[in-house]
């Protein structure tokens, strides 16, 4: 056996430290308190926000799914886990701001997300019957798409709880015929069960034309009796196209499609009994492959979680030291960081989150020192930027995790790529097509965390959404957009003023100022963190606090899925 040091024998030095602690006073102190203030008023007007959308329809609504027997969507969700408390909702904003003109569409009309039921890891989807009785509203096929996504990559079981009345008619052109569109599902329906993906429905509402196919390309089907219905044409149709008369309860309720089609294989009293039912079938399930990512016993971060609102500014023009939030979310003394004195704008290192090994690349928005490509001694560089030194190594970092099986982590926080002619003779394109070429070949599951700036080719090369990352979380600090706010404003103001130069007009400067300001105030509304999760251009917005907790369920789930491709990449400009 290898010898052990004995228990009173005092730890050897970390060589690769990470982070400091918090000053207890001085002005260090004041400033760290002030940021921490600033982000609880951010998260405050977030959670005012979230508390809206997870009313739905409203209390009408909800007291008429009561009195009909009904759980609402939200309810059926809690009643299904094991932890009610432990559910990482994905999409939540979705739709936020998008259909005003229809009444609104809170959460895209579904609660989707990623929860423990029977002790297993499971995707849940539920229509909200309280949003158009659970109508399909373009959002809504892309939130329910992204979350059989998530279930294709990670072969987690997918659970559907079903109570929806179809395609929201005036918008059909939106969700009906393209590739992304209300077919796919039942594609990935077909593809989910041809990998042994298991995929569980309860209808517990109704459940019409083609929307009937989802519950019963499924796996296992349930339908509760004298609420749940299913059927591909409803009473009104079959009336209008043959001339029957029906009622939804003979046409495809619970004793129709269970005792007599045989459609669903289980008919069930009410939604308390359909959701204890599943989890049985979930309790059931075999045993799944698993990837075999490295994992050892957790250590908590060597720094309180919470002081991640204070070192992180909120202000985006501030530099900052992204260790010092690395300290906070990865395990104590887990860090390998990577060239350290290279490239220093990306910071690239080897850690743990809960356990599992990662590696991870991060934005560094402090100014560095570093040697310019023509040799010249201590260039300052702008933090925030990727250089062309940070663009190759953090694409040989990728490499590197890729040949090493380990999942990575990108932290975004940089505002493009490096600009002007010693970057351009630099070759700037070719080590940001190298970062990206890696990126986009990369096998291993791959996640991002956009912390502040996410523009222009810096959102690409940093495992934007474009790059499929299992999960694409954000902050409320976060941007997303080709540039920033003020440039663009700038660009499209100066385009506006050529046009009218070719008219032979002129702005005032009263006129070029509202102008700009008017640019500013509607690209800073699409540039906000909510505009990018109402399009689900991020899976989730959330606290940083809670960071860790998210990615360690992410790796868990990644871990679900055993099929690794060996990695390759595309031609590399060297």
């Amino acid at each position: 056996m290898p010898e052990t040091a004995p228990p009173d024998a005092a730890a050897p030095p970390r060589a690769f430290p990470l982070g400091t602690a918090v000053p207890d006073d001085g002005r260090e102190r004041e400033a760290y308190d002030a940021r921490v203030a600033a982000h609880q008023r951010l998260l405050a007007g977030l959670e005012e926000q979230a508390a809206e959308v997870r009313r739905g329809g409203g209390e009408r609504a909800v007291a008429r799914e009561h009195k009909r027997g009904k759980l609402t969507a939200r309810e059926r969700v809690a009643a299904l886990l094991d932890d009610a408390d432990d559910f990482r909702e994905i999409g939540l904003f979705a739709g936020r701001g998008m259909y005003e003109d229809e009444g609104g569409c809170p959460a895209g009309g579904t609660v989707m997300g990623l929860g423990r039921v029977s002790g297993r890891l499971c995707m849940i989807v539920a229509n909200d019957a309280t949003v158009k009785a659970g109508a399909w509203f373009p959002i809504t096929a892309k939130k329910n798409l992204r979350a059989q996504e998530i279930a294709l990559e990670n072969r987690i079981p997918i659970l559907y709880l079903v109570d929806s009345a179809g395609v929201f008619l005036p918008m059909q052109d939106e969700i009906f015929p393209d590739r992304d569109h209300f077919g796919r599902i039942f594609r990935n329906n077909a593809r989910l069960s041809a990998l042994g993906v298991p995929q569980i429905a309860a209808i517990m509402g109704s459940c019409v034309a083609g929307g009937a196919y989802l519950p019963i390309m499924s796996d296992e089907s349930l339908i509760v009796d004298g609420t749940g219905s299913v059927f591909l044409a409803g009473p009104f149709l079959v009336q209008a196209a043959i001339g029957e008369v029906t009622d939804s309860e003979t046409l495809g309720g619970a004793t129709t499609q269970t005792d007599i089609s045989g459609v669903c294989e289980y008919k069930m009293p009410d939604d308390e009994t359909a959701l204890a039912t599943i989890r049985d079938l979930v309790g059931g399930l075999g045993p799944m492959p698993r990837a075999g990512f490295t994992r050892q016993d957790p250590a908590p971060p060597a720094y309180p979680v919470d002081e991640v609102l204070g070192v992180f500014p909120e202000s985006r023009q501030q530099p900052y030291d992204t260790r010092e939030v690395l300290a906070r979310i990865v395990d104590a003394d887990s860090w390998t960081e990577v060239k350290a004195g290279y490239g220093q704008t990306l910071v690239c290192g080897y850690a743990r989150v809960d356990g599992w090994s990662v590696g991870i690349v991060a934005s560094q928005r402090q100014v560095v020192r570093a040697t310019s490509p023509k040799g010249k001694p201590n260039e300052m560089q702008i933090g925030g930027v990727i250089y062309g030194d940070a663009a190759d190594k953090a694409a040989r970092f990728v490499m590197q995790c890729n040949q090493k099986r380990i999942p990575l982590v990108f932290f975004q926080d940089a505002t493009g790529f490096m600009v002007g002619t010693r970057a351009e003779q630099g070759g700037i394109i070719k080590d940001g097509a190298k970062l990206v070429n890696a990126v986009a070949n990369s096998v291993v599951p791959t996640f991002t965390v956009v912390v502040g700036n996410s523009y222009g080719a810096a959102n690409y090369a940093l495992n934007g959404r474009a790059y499929d990352p299992r999960l694409m979380l954000a902050w409320p600090t976060a941007q997303i957009a080709v540039m920033g706010g003020a440039q663009a404003a700038k660009v499209l103001l100066s385009i506006e003023e050529r046009k009218l130069s070719k008219q032979g007009l002129e702005l005032s400067d009263d006129d070029r100022a509202a102008r700009l300001a008017e640019i500013e105030r509607r690209y800073a509304e699409q540039t906000s963190p909510v505009y990018a999760a109402a399009r689900l251009w991020v899976d989730a917005l959330i606290d940083p606090r809670e960071t860790r907790g998210w990615l360690a369920t992410g790796l868990e789930m990644a871990d679900h899925n055993p099929d690794i491709e060996p990695f390759r990449v595309g031609v590399l400009q060297t």
